[in-house]
């Protein structure tokens, strides 16, 4: 059985997730907090290079250039991998019942897996390493949860104001 890092509720949310992903692992966060439809929209964004991914942290050579009007990269192949995570979860969502307007990723974690070792052979009998480094992740989508003002708090509103 499959451990998640986060107990979720079983009623109202739903899981996906993702092992050995030969992808980089950064590129992941930029659709955390969104809603499903953005998030889809978003990475298809960035697969055609309209919208670029930040980085933030760890981005020596992520510069800003005219086209991009911000710091990132367009990270095509994680982006068509996070949008295949997205559509199965999307389903594993409306194969539980839940409504697919309100859903919104609550968790998404992302841990390197083991390094897959190769060699790339060069001229007159050198060999040198080819690394890759795949990462597994997982992500947990929920019904956003609209909380409603209590009608007490507006009328208290209205009265310091005026």
């Amino acid at each position: 059985m499959v451990h998640y890092s986060l107990e979720q509720n079983p009623i109202k949310s739903c899981k996906s997730r993702y092992a050995i992903l030969h992808a980089h692992s950064k590129n992941t966060q930029a659709i955390k907090d969104m809603l499903i439809w953005k998030a889809t929209r978003y990475l298809k964004d960035v697969a055609l290079q309209k919208q670029c991914v930040p980085f933030c942290c760890h981005s020596g050579g992520a510069v800003r250039c005219d086209q991009a009007k911000q710091w990132g990269w367009w990270p095509k192949k994680c982006a068509e991998f996070l949008l295949q995570m997205l559509k199965n979860s999307e389903r594993n969502a409306e194969l539980k019942g839940l409504d697919a307007g309100p859903l919104v990723t609550e968790h998404s974690q992302v841990n390197k897996a083991s390094k897959m070792w190769h060699q790339a052979y060069r001229a007159h009998g050198c060999i040198n390493p080819h690394v890759g480094q795949p990462c597994h992740t997982e992500r947990i989508i929920a019904e956003k949860e609209q909380i409603a003002p209590n009608p007490g708090e507006e009328v208290a509103r209205k009265k310091r104001i005026s």
